[in-house]
C-alpha cells in the first residue's frame, strides 16, 4: 500500500475523501467515513473539505468509532464569488458554478497534499476528475464515489447517453440499453428540462457530464451507495457501459447511524415539547434538506396543502443564504398565505433553519415525512417507521420513482408533466394516500427490516471493505 507520507503504519489503509462542497455530497462521504472506521480498525480516513465547512463536518463525524481527521482546504478568490463562500448552501445557482472554478484552482494544493500524505486511495466526487492525473504518478488509487442512486447515474451519466443536442426531448427517454422494463425508463418534460443542466457548460468549463465521464474513466473503480437488492439492473447497466473492466464497489445504502452524532442525541426542548402535545403518529414532518429550495409559489402550495390535511405539521423551509437580502425577505413574507398563521395556530409550525431531522423523525408523534426524496432522507424516514411522501427536485425524481414505483415504498406528489407544477390538493391527496390505512404497508415493512437488519448491513459492509482493499492492492 502507498500510504506512508505521514509515516503510515504497515497494514493501515489510509483513505483521503474529497467531496464537492455541497452538503448533499459531503453528507454521504461523511456517512461512508463513519461506516468504514467503525467496522475496520485498520482503516484511517482524512476528510478534505473547504475551510468554512469544517465545524459542521466535524460535527457529522463526531460519532465515529475512530477519529477521522478533517483537513481544511482554502478556496482561492474567484471574481464574482463571495469571499465567505465555502459551500453551495452559501450561493446562488450562478455562484455554485463559480465555486467549481475555485475548486479547480486548488489543483496545486491538492497535488502537494497528495505528495505529503501519500494515501492508499482517494475518493473523489464529480467535480474533480483531474485528481486522477495527480494521483497516478504517486501510485495512489482513485475511486469515484457516486453519491446519487444507481438509477439516476445510469440514466444521465453513461457513455451511451451522447448528449449532443442537449435538447430536453432527448432526455425524456433512457439512453440506449437502459433497462427497458424499468419504471424509470422515461421522464416527463419538466424533469428532462431540469436534466439539461448536466450537459450545459458554464464559464467555458467542462459540463457535469464531461466531468463525470472523465472522473470515472480516469479512476480505478466506482463506489456506489447502493446494493443489488435495491438497484441490481442499474448496477449491471453501469458496469456494461464502462466496458465491464471498471470495478464497481457497492457500499450498501449506508443506513444512518442508530444514534445521532454525539451531543445531539436529545431532541431540543422546543421541538420535544411541541411534538409531545400530539397523539402518536399524527404529526406530518416536512423537510427538504439543507440545499433543496422550493420556489416561492411551490412553498405556498405546500403550506396550504399541509393545512388542508387538518393534521398537525412541522414544515422546514430553507432558502439560499446568498439570497437572504432585503428583497428576498420581502419575497418570503409574500409567500405566507393571508390568514394562514391564524388558521394553523396551535397545530402548524413553519421553520427556517437547521433542525435535528433524525430525532424528529423518531419522535413518537411523527407519522408522515414529506421530503425531497434525497436518498439519505428517504432511508432515515423509512427506518424511523414514517409514511413517506416524496416531492422531488432535479435528480431526486429518480429516487422518488425508484422507491414509490419499484420498491413500492411511499407516495409521490402528483405533478403536471409539462412544467412540474403541483397544487395544494396534490400535497393533501399524497399525504392522505400515504397514511390512509393507519398500519405499515408490507413493502415498507420489508425494506425497513432490510435496512435495520444488522446481519445484512454487516455483510454488505464487510464485502465492501474486502473489495476496497483488493482494489488498493491492485487485485482483479
Amino acid at each position: 500500500m502507498a500510504g506512508g507520507g505521514e509515516g503510515g503504519d504497515a497494514g493501515i489503509l489510509h483513505l483521503l475523501m474529497f467531496p464537492w462542497p455541497a452538503f448533499g455530497h459531503i453528507s454521504p462521504f461523511a456517512q461512508l467515513a463513519r461506516k468504514l472506521v467503525s467496522i475496520d480498525s485498520s482503516i484511517r480516513v482524512t476528510f478534505l473539505t473547504s475551510a468554512g465547512t469544517v465545524p459542521r463536518v466535524e460535527a457529522m463525524l463526531a460519532s465515529s468509532a475512530s477519529p477521522v481527521k478533517v483537513t481544511p482546504l482554502s478556496l482561492p478568490h474567484i471574481p464574482g464569488l463571495p469571499s465567505c463562500a465555502s459551500s453551495t448552501a452559501d450561493l446562488t445557482a450562478d455562484g455554485a458554478e463559480l465555486l467549481k472554478l475555485a475548486v479547480d484552482a486548488t489543483r496545486p494544493d491538492i497535488s502537494a497534499l497528495l505528495a505529503e500524505l501519500r494515501p492508499d486511495a482517494v475518493l473523489i466526487d464529480f467535480a474533480t476528475p483531474w485528481v486522477c492525473d495527480l494521483a497516478r504518478p504517486l501510485g495512489v488509487k482513485v475511486l469515484y464515489f457516486v453519491v446519487f442512486s444507481a438509477s439516476s447515474f445510469a440514466y444521465t451519466t453513461v457513455p451511451s447517453r451522447h448528449p449532443s443536442s442537449g435538447h430536453h426531448h432527448d432526455l425524456m427517454v433512457g439512453p440506449p440499453g437502459f433497462p427497458a422494463t424499468s419504471a424509470l425508463a422515461t421522464a416527463p418534460a419538466h424533469q428532462a428540462r431540469d436534466l439539461t443542466y448536466v450537459y450545459t457548460s458554464f464559464y467555458d468549463m467542462p459540463t457535469v457530464y464531461d466531468r463525470v465521464l472523465a472522473g470515472v474513466n480516469g479512476s480505478d473503480g466506482l463506489v456506489m451507495k447502493t446494493c443489488r437488492e435495491m438497484e441490481g439492473s442499474y448496477i449491471d447497466y453501469i458496469t456494461s457501459q464502462y466496458g465491464n473492466n471498471k470495478r464497481v464497489l457497492l457500499a450498501g445504502p449506508v443506513v444512518p447511524d442508530p444514534q445521532p452524532p454525539r451531543g445531539d442525541d436529545e431532541l431540543d426542548d422546543r421541538w420535544a415539547t411541541w411534538l409531545s402535545a400530539f397523539p402518536d403518529a399524527s404529526v406530518i414532518f416536512a423537510s427538504f434538506g439543507s440545499e433543496t429550495f422550493l420556489p416561492a409559489a411551490a412553498a405556498t402550495e405546500l403550506r396550504l396543502g399541509l393545512e388542508a390535511t387538518s393534521s398537525p405539521f412541522l414544515a422546514v423551509l430553507n432558502f439560499p443564504k446568498a439570497a437572504m437580502d432585503d428583497a428576498a425577505a420581502t419575497e418570503l413574507e409574500a409567500i405566507i398565505p393571508v390568514g394562514f398563521e391564524e388558521r394553523v395556530e396551535g397545530r402548524g409550525v413553519v421553520h427556517t433553519g437547521w433542525v435535528q431531522q433524525q430525532q424528529i423523525l423518531r419522535h413518537r408523534s411523527v407519522g408522515c415525512f414529506v421530503n425531497h426524496a434525497g436518498l439519505s432522507s428517504v432511508v432515515e424516514g423509512l427506518v424511523a417507521g414514517c409514511r413517506l411522501v416524496m416531492l422531488p427536485m432535479v435528480d431526486q425524481h429518480f429516487n422518488a420513482r425508484l422507491f414509490a414505483r419499484e420498491l413500492r415504498v411511499g407516495v409521490e406528489v402528483a405533478r403536471r408533466d409539462e412544467d412540474g407544477w403541483f397544487g395544494r390538493e396534490d400535497v393533501r391527496d399524497a399525504v392522505e394516500a400515504a397514511v390512509k390505512d393507519g398500519g405499515e404497508e408490507d413493502d415498507a415493512r420489508k425494506w425497513r427490516e432490510f435496512f435495520t437488519d444488522e446481519d445484512v448491513q454487516s455483510r454488505l459492509a464487510v464485502d465492501f471493505v474486502r473489495e476496497l482493499k483488493e482494489v488498493v492492492k491492485g487485485q482483479a
